[in-house]
């Protein structure tokens, strides 16, 4: 960016003690509720295999030494003390990294990038370009265009199995906690008891989701704050009560024994353990809410001691207790003392509940990444909260989450299944995290390839055991995330295949600005009163859905507008930088380009608000253009000057802004009483009631000004009056003769399906139904 003209990211501030201890404070109630609740079903899981639990122990202590370590190395090492410090401009989980990536290497899928997007705040790079481009790892991986597909499938999956996690983690969860009445009721009872109340309490948490957790929120934090210190305390009074020489168990060398002498069935029981994991991922993907400092204050100083003692605690009542009537009481609720066991399964639902929200909230979160990427297809996002950023719903997810959710529940009807199932889900996109940051270790901080390496093969093997033992479970119950991830897998790679075909059909089809201006004089162009915005994934040129508009229907709006709306590999694009405008042909031609630059985090405006500040931006832009063009005293003055395509200009961090009459406090929209000089003023189609108004000033007697700019400015004006067009393109996509099979089967059938049954773009970009234009286009892939 212009240093002159640029804004600089600020250094981010030291967070006091006091704001730390509040943030950490807060993320017990959204990042970890689903690690604390583990504990209900980890061992259950367990020994849910062929595993006999002896007079020596040597099982139990076996299971205790895998997690303790499993939490140490995994959630404790990796996570908090690595994978936390791979943020993206404050953000973390899967996008982040593989937007870290095509920030530092051109190994990004979506063709629309552009030289302007590298100029952003937000898109910092760890060290300056010229180090960044003597890694050999970088061009080995840019010259390689399967790496980039490689790179993007494994993002894909990773999602796919977070949905996956949405969908088990609720229903084992909400189970686990429910099952603690099985020690209360006869075995008969338990069976018709448990799976209503359970299915009950998952179709009230998912009814609940379109209200938003901002008005209950407030209690996540306590209700998981109660648990955990309730967990450590019956955990202390376990180990206390029962075999304080329980902390034995923490020998590594029990985890050989454990395993030499249960052999294969000990092997398959570590798809149970894998589960004390559930959540660590959590930390990371939530990293954007919080901060590094709390999240890691909050995991080392209550989660990570408070699960110990928990799952110490187990090990010692069940180390003194061997003979059960059933099998299925090897679990949580047999080591919590008689007189407290029913507050306890209380506080267990609602933490459970509390668990389930936040992954439910964090599948709403990555479909509407996906959608950046144009790997999902776009479903309605509704904001629930307009003082909180990144409260969303989906309507559609949602309920197909809550119906999948059910059907494992009523299927499956025991922890273990349910676990084999979730264990795949978590641990697959654990796996893909350390791929990742593999990647990020060599790219990003420019580290050596035997430091990633070694990080991958430490990690990545530690995983890879766990992953074995889940995948061999594939009978049992593993299928599932299987499956899921598979058919989203498809449905995610098909789009995004036709997305970029479509644009590649249009780069190849798009017209000349020569063609758009002498067009006019062939068909007697007329130009209707109003302006016209053309949607378009075009950076440059003219869309060939709007030649074919103008050659059956030679009239367009008086002021025309290309807007192309991209996202970028940063997660937010500062308000001030999100609007990049340019001419198409010369001012008297009255056609501009403006192309909106989001984050993959970041929500879509209004369209209210939209329309007014991309008025005000042409309205800047026409007066910094005149005095460009004015202190540019030798530069010839014809119409090729204005043709340039890239000569886009960032409306909003320019501080010739002051000077041409805005004020930025009041974010371009200026109060009634505000006196201007000349001063022209748009007003926008609204009720009666409210009428909004944007307001720029011109100063007739400023040499950079003349009477062009200022009937530009008039005929702005009286656009806007007459209303605004929305201009879309309605596709339809179809094969080329002598396709294979399988293309017509994906692209045919497959695309053609999803368009028809998922939102249209005018839902996505917010497009008022009374104010579309649609224009028939065929793809011919």
């Amino acid at each position: 960016m212009d240093p002159e003209f640029g804004v600089g990211t600020a250094p981010r501030k030291r967070e006091s003690w006091r704001t730390t201890l509040l943030l950490a404070y807060q993320s017990l109630g959204v990042v970890y509720g689903d690690l604390s609740i583990s504990p209900l079903y980890v061992y259950k899981s367990t020994f849910a295999e062929d595993i006999t639990h002896s007079e020596t122990n040597e099982e139990i202590y076996g299971a205790l030494s895998f997690v303790f370590w499993t939490l140490t190395l995994i959630p404790l090492l990796k996570y908090v003390t690595i994978v936390l410090r791979a943020d993206d401009n404050g953000e973390g989980g899967t996008f982040a990294l593989y937007s870290l990536i095509c920030r530092h290497a051109n190994v990004s899928l979506l063709p629309n990038r552009q030289v302007a997007d590298e100029e952003l705040s937000t898109y910092k790079l760890e060290y300056p370009p010229e180090v960044a481009q003597r890694s050999r790892v970088k061009e080995w991986m840019e010259k390689h265009r399967k790496l980039h597909t490689a790179l993007l499938v494994m993002v894909m999956i990773g999602t796919c199995m977070v949905i996956g996690d949405g969908v088990l983690t609720p229903a084992i969860s909400v189970f686990s906690a429910v099952s603690g009445l099985e020690l209360s009721l006869s075995k008969d009872q338990h069976e018709y008891a448990v799976i209503p109340i359970t299915c009950a309490i998952l179709v009230f948490l998912f009814a609940l989701q379109h209200y938003g957790t901002h008005r209950v929120g407030f209690l996540f934090a306590p209700i998981v704050l109660s648990w955990l210190l309730c967990m450590s305390a019956i955990g202390l009074y376990n180990i206390i009560h029962w075999n304080p020489h329980v902390y034995q168990a923490l020998n590594p060398s029990y985890m050989i024994t454990f395993l030499k002498k249960t052999r294969k069935s000990g092997w398959m029981s570590l798809g149970g353990i894998l589960l004390c994991m559930t959540g660590s991922e959590a930390m990371f993907a939530d990293l954007g809410h919080f901060s590094y400092s709390a999240i890691q204050l909050a995991f080392t100083s209550l989660v990570y001691p408070s699960l110990i003692l928990g799952y110490m605690g187990q090990a010692a009542y069940l180390s003194k207790h061997h003979n059960f009537d059933a099998s299925y009481k090897i679990g949580f609720y047999i080591a919590v003392p008689e007189s407290v066991r029913w507050p306890v399964l209380v506080l267990a639902i609602l933490a459970s509940v509390v668990g389930s929200q936040a992954i439910i909230s964090g599948t709403f979160s990555i479909i509407n990444q996906s959608q950046s990427l144009s790997c999902f297809p776009r479903v309605k996002v509704v904001h629930t909260s307009d003082k909180i950023h990144g409260q969303i719903y989906i309507p559609e997810v949602n309920w197909l989450l809550m119906i999948l959710c059910i059907a494992v529940t009523v299927g499956f009807r025991n922890t273990k299944h349910m676990g084999n199932a979730s264990g795949l889900a978590v641990i697959t996109v654990m796996l893909v995290t350390t791929c990742l940051m593999s990647v990020v270790i060599m790219l990003c901080w420019h580290r050596s390839p035997l430091l990633a390496l070694a990080f991958f093969l430490f990690f990545g093997s530690i995983e890879a055991l766990y992953f074995s033992a889940s995948l061999i479970k594939f009978l049992e119950g593993a299928w599932v995330p299987i499956l899921l991830s598979l058919i989203l897998l498809a449905v995610m790679f098909v789009w995004h295949h036709v997305t970029i075909k479509k644009y590649e059909y249009d780069m190849h089809n798009k017209v000349t600005l020569e063609w758009l201006l002498a067009l006019g004089d062939k068909l007697g162009m007329v130009r209707v009163p109003g302006i016209g915005l053309v949607y378009t994934d075009l950076t440059s040129g003219v869309p060939a859905n709007f030649s074919r508009f103008v050659t059956n229907l030679p009239a367009f709006h008086r002021v025309l507008v290309f807007v192309c709306v991209k996202y970028v590999p940063v997660p937010h694009v500062l308000p001030a930088e999100r609007y990049l405008v340019g001419r198409v042909g010369p001012p008297g031609h009255c056609s501009y380009r403006c192309i909106v630059r989001y984050g993959y985090r970041d929500v879509h405006q209004d369209v209210n608000s939209f329309e007014t500040e991309l008025v005000e931006s042409l309205a800047t832009f026409i007066k910094l253009d005149a005095l460009f063009r004015c202190s540019d005293a030798g530069e010839p003055r014809d119409s090729s000057c204005y043709e340039r395509e890239n000569a886009l200009t960032v409306i909003g961090s320019n501080p010739l802004r002051r000077h041409l009459g805005y004020d930025d406090s009041h974010d371009g929209v200026s109060s009634a009483h505000e006196t201007r000089v000349d001063g022209i003023e748009l007003a926008a189609a609204a009720a009666p009631a409210i009428k909004k108004q944007v307001r720029f000033a011109v100063e007739t007697r400023s040499p950079g000004v003349d009477e062009r700019v200022l009937e530009e400015l008039r005929e702005l004006c009286e656009a806007r009056e007459a209303g605004t067009a929305f201009i879309l393109g309605h596709s339809h996509v179809q094969t080329k003769p002598g396709s294979s099979v399988l293309k017509k089967l994906a692209v045919g059938v497959g695309y053609n399906f999803l368009r028809r049954n998922c939102r249209g773009p005018d839902v996505a970009l917010r497009v008022p139904p009374a104010s579309l234009l649609e224009v028939g286009m065929v793809y011919v892939l």
